[in-house]
């Protein structure tokens, strides 16, 4: 939790002032039973209306003095709480950024969400409960103890026995509650999964009339939740008790010795009153080191669990002597590249892929699901990095590439086309947002997306929902497209990219690409092998290797797989037209 401390070093000033206007509130506050122990002996008792007029009106002064000490307090603690959050979430998020897919494999986006917003909260909660409630707590006992024994050493030896009791209560609360907490958020990470899935899969929920599968699903993690959160908020509800328990059995145990040094002579009743008010204060405050002390534990808890997303080093990153490499021509050589998602597994996704793809070609890949399609096309922009061999583009291994220079370079359209919420125009930019009006209407021409955009009211201005949800299919993988070819990149990337559109338009754009994509190297995953005919070279994966390659009049001749494949989509007719 230390590590995380770092992040108040900008905001020192603040950090230092609250500390400082809550001393000042607990001076105050430490002075008020005595000048009352004063009105009482010296105002009360003996007649003196003066006296308890300006001895009042002294103790209204501290008051204030008191009040603009805390205001301060919390103004400078909520400022340099506030800002810590703000900048440790940045930091979480811009790391996270940072992660390979593998990394993401690992951290769902149910559990980065909650890292990023609840585990936050609480670090921002420990920290102005700290900042406050650590100062105050503390120096209002320790002050009141001292002036406890300076009214009465004797009566003081209650506070010697009743404190070590309410420490030993906290110790035992604190080692019971901690494993909770740490389980609370992870049951919390849970239902946000479960939550975040259904959301994005709504249609598909629907669709298959799945919602009360859905619903008991998220019950059940709820539920969990729900459970571990009672369990840990039972275990925080015998605290108060507790301590209630032993302040009122403390009042009772200074009423009854002070009530009789009272009678006896031994203590004026102005002292018996700030005595008990001090008692008052130091039990109260041991209290809240207490439920502080609760707080400090929750945010143990989401320290660690932030910790460990800021321990995570990105399987990918630039090479600590990277080459100052430049994409030109785009040609594209896998040499003998195997590849498996999990480290250490047996099971590999490609295995000893080898072939070229030049510039200006178009490759096409096509396989059954599973067979390592998009597995292949992942590696070129290092979304994963091979386990085995080598991707050379213009000569060059891809992991002696900056990163940013080689995904600049790499255009990619995913199998699941992303939008994000804003307008068409601001989608298309994403890649390039310094581009022209001309050359976005350009890129969405040649995607066939101009005119169904333009049919919109507002045109390319017109605002999408979250992921695109007023698009239809269709549309979207168009604008995805579309956003692709705005970059102009040296290698382009078609993971079965129109299985949404028609097959006119999936001709369109093919021949809109040609032109505007002349001299690129594009590779393409298909299903329907109507759209693969024109490539110049076509790979036909099988279980993660290649089964065959050339173009389409010689698979043809020489792969009977490809002629199933051709044979289920097309028909016995169009073979030996084909052929």
């Amino acid at each position: 939790m230390w590590k995380l401390a770092t992040y108040l070093k900008p905001y020192w000033k603040s950090a230092v002032l609250a500390p400082l206007l809550m001393l000042l509130e607990v001076a105050m506050d430490l002075l008020q039973p005595k000048l009352m122990a004063s009105i009482v002996n010296d105002g009360v008792m003996k007649g003196d209306l003066a006296h308890i007029r300006n001895t009042g009106a002294l103790m209204l002064l501290y008051a204030l003095i008191g009040l603009i000490g805390g205001v301060g307090c919390t103004i400078f603690s909520s400022i340099a709480s506030q800002y810590f959050g703000a900048d440790l979430r940045r930091d979480l998020f811009r790391h996270a950024q940072t992660f390979s897919f593998r990394n993401l494999d690992r951290f769902k986006a149910g559990t980065l969400v909650t890292r990023l917003t609840s585990d936050v909260v609480q670090m921002q909660n420990m920290v102005q409960t700290t900042l406050r409630i650590l100062v105050r707590s503390p120096f209002l006992a320790l002050g009141s103890i001292i002036m406890a024994f300076l009214i009465s050493a004797k009566l003081a030896l209650i506070l010697v026995v009743v404190i070590p009791l309410l420490f030993l209560s906290l110790y035992m609360l604190i080692r019971w509650s901690f494993p909770l907490f740490a389980q609370v958020q992870q049951k919390l990470d849970t239902v946000n999964n479960v939550l975040q899935e259904n959301l994005s899969g709504i249609r598909v929920v629907k669709a298959f009339v799945r919602a009360g599968y859905e619903r008991s699903r998220f019950g059940k993690a709820n539920g969990e939740y729900t459970g571990i959160a009672l369990q840990a908020a039972r275990t925080l509800a015998l605290n108060m008790p507790l301590m209630m328990l032993l302040m009122n059995a403390s009042i009772v145990a200074v009423l009854w010795f002070g009530g009789a040094q009272t009678w006896s002579g031994g203590m004026q009743v102005g002292d018996l009153a700030a005595f008990l008010n001090y008692v008052t204060q130091v039990l109260a405050s041991l209290m809240s080191v207490g439920m502080m002390l609760m707080t400090v534990s929750r945010a143990k808890a989401s320290a660690e669990r932030i910790n460990e997303v800021f321990a995570t080093r990105p399987d990918i990153s630039d090479p600590p002597q990277a080459g100052n490499y430049e994409i030109r021509r785009g040609e594209i050589v896998f040499d003998h590249v195997s590849f498996g998602y999990g480290k250490g597994r047996r099971e590999l996704a490609l295995q000893d892929v080898s072939f070229t793809a030049k510039p200006g070609q178009t490759v096409a890949i096509l396989g059954a699901t599973g067979s390592g399609k998009s597995s292949l096309v992942h590696l070129i922009p290092r979304l994963y990095d091979v386990s085995e061999g080598q991707i050379r583009i213009d000569g060059v291994d891809v992991r002696e590439m900056m990163l940013d220079r080689l995904r600049t370079r790499v255009g990619m359209v995913l199998q699941q086309a992303v939008l994000f919420s804003g307008t068409i125009r601001d989608n298309l930019r994403f890649g390039r947002p310094d581009a022209t009006q001309e050359q976005v209407e350009e890129a969405a021409k040649a995607a066939q997306a101009h005119d169904f955009i333009m049919s919109f009211p507002d045109g390319y201005d017109t605002l999408l929902g979250q992921r695109g949800v007023n698009l239809s299919g269709g549309q979207k993988q168009r604008i995805s497209i579309a956003r692709a070819l705005l970059v102009r990149p040296a290698v382009l990337i078609l993971d079965d990219s129109t299985s949404a559109v028609d097959l006119g338009t999936e001709s369109r754009i093919q021949k809109a690409l040609k032109e505007l994509m002349a001299g690129s190297t594009c590779l393409i995953i298909a299903q329907r092998i109507s759209s693969v005919l024109d490539a110049d070279n076509i790979i036909v994966l099988e279980g993660g290797r290649i089964a065959a390659e050339g173009t389409h009049q010689e698979l043809m001749s020489r792969s009977a797989l490809y002629r199933d494949i051709y044979k289920s989509q097309l028909g016995e007719e169009e073979i030996v037209y084909g052929g």
